[in-house]
């Protein structure tokens, strides 16, 4: 008889704990290998821990509603059967892969318990401190007064790395407004204005209903104001004559459904012709690290997914270049469906390099996506609508009803100036105004 350690494996990038939200199977259950054991959630995605082996689940360790790190053992699988190679092999990978991700860990630990030294654990009025926090603080010059007035936003007020960002903003707004001022006075010798932080509530009114946001909801708004918060957005329009499209994709959507057994939608061509124009304007697909440009060797395509509560998920196409047109179809619809479903792996929503959403999916002309950071750009795809328009013919110019759809590019000005934008859009409305693709 063998026992099987049932361990939090590696969640993907950046990612070293969990909360367990819920076992599937109770203790002395038989379960198979690769069955799905335990419900965890990271700030990422909601994922699942599959049984390492085909046994009776003898012991649950981590209770629900607890917090476990990556490598932490979770519970006990008992098995009759000797391991076989494979087995080991398997155990051994993952054993690695645990390893790297602790390893990793314990030198983050580490530098933030250098920089953090002559910093105390609490402040004056007792509010704990995280060494990541009190790292933070000591390199940007956060006082402990500070700290006391902040709310903190974490498990049981504690404050996060978040926080200290809201604060750093705070400060570099009170900067600026005391630069303006101080200029504005001089000009008109007049005396110095102080100026005084104002708090914006919003009201409330008998009957009215409070809605508690939902910890994904909260990942979602945290992160799109970080995004605004980094990146000054700037947005650039185009529309693109797609009839050619349309009617090569109706031509050819039965016969695809009935070779692939997929449905063939615009999505996948979307993707397709953004990898096209990212690999002729590499300068695109860019991350910013300080005061460094990352240019991506790989293009990962993300696609923006409702999900059934309201929420957004975004999961990736990892090196959507090197796929075909069939490969793409049958990848977004893959995807689509289990982000649905919430069968999303964690390494399938990291990694993105540039993301598309499809406000079209709601009849919607156009609009100014929010940048996916740590991404450069998003690309916004409106309806594709019946429109009267002018056209050139040698007998002259004609009006006539053509399939037009509007495409808007969101863009970290810091690094995408107007021009390289304005060539990538036109580049991407050429390809779909001219597409054809051999399904054969």
């Amino acid at each position: 008889m063998s026992r099987m350690n049932i361990v939090l494996p590696a969640m993907g990038e950046g990612v070293i704990e969990a909360t367990i939200n819920k076992w599937l199977v109770t203790e002395g259950s038989k379960v198979k290998e690769d069955d799905p054991l335990v419900e965890v959630a990271t700030d990422k995605v909601d994922s699942e821990v599959p049984a390492p082996a085909t046994g009776t689940l003898v012991s649950i360790i981590v209770k629900e509603g607890s917090i476990a790190r990556v490598g932490d053992l979770l519970g006990v699988i008992e098995n009759n059967a000797t391991p076989t190679k494979e087995d080991i092999k398997k155990i051994n990978k993952e054993v690695e892969q645990i390893r790297e991700t602790i390893a990793a860990v314990k030198l983050e630990k580490t530098e933030i318990e250098v920089s953090s030294h002559d910093m105390k654990s609490r402040t004056p009025s007792g509010k704990f401190i995280s060494p990541l926090v009190r790292s933070i603080a000591a390199r940007e010059g956060i006082s402990y007064a500070d700290l006391d007035r902040t709310l903190g936003t974490g498990m049981d007020g504690r404050i996060t790395k978040d926080d200290l960002l809201k604060i750093l903003e705070e400060k570099n707004t009170y900067k600026a407004i005391e630069a303006a001022e101080a200029i504005k006075a001089s000009e008109e010798a007049d005396t110095t204005k102080v100026v005084k932080k104002q708090t914006i509530s919003a009201s409330k009114s008998l009957g009215d209903e409070i809605i508690p946001m939902d910890r994904v909801r909260k990942i979602i708004a945290e992160h799109m104001v970080l995004s605004k918060r980094t990146s000054p957005h700037v947005t650039s329009f185009i529309d693109a004559d797609v009839t050619r499209l349309v009617s090569w994709r109706n031509t050819n959507k039965e016969k695809f459904l009935a070779a692939e057994g997929q449905k063939l939608t615009l999505t996948p061509i979307f993707i397709d012709a953004v990898a096209k124009a990212l690999y002729e304007f590499p300068m695109v697909n860019i991350s910013v690290d300080g005061d460094n440009i990352i240019k991506k060797k790989n293009i990962n395509i993300g696609m923006a997914t409702a999900l059934p509560d309201g929420n957004l998920i975004v999961p990736v196409i990892k090196n959507a270049n090197e796929k075909s047109l069939t490969g793409l179809a049958k990848a977004v619809n893959d995807l689509a469906e289990r982000a649905r479903i919430n069968k999303l792996k964690p390494d399938e929503i990291t990694g993105g390099t540039f993301t598309i959403t499809n406000f079209g999916s709601y009849n919607n002309l156009a609009g100014t996506p929010i940048i996916n950071q740590p991404q450069a750009a998003i690309l916004g795809t409106g309806v594709v609508r019946k429109t009267p328009v002018v056209v050139e013919t040698p007998e002259g110019d004609m009006i006539a009803i053509r399939q037009i759809m509007i495409l808007s590019l969101s863009y970290d000005h810091r690094v995408i100036d107007g021009a390289l934008a304005g060539k990538f859009l036109h580049k991407v409305k050429q390809i779909l105004e001219n597409y054809t693709q051999d399904l054969a």
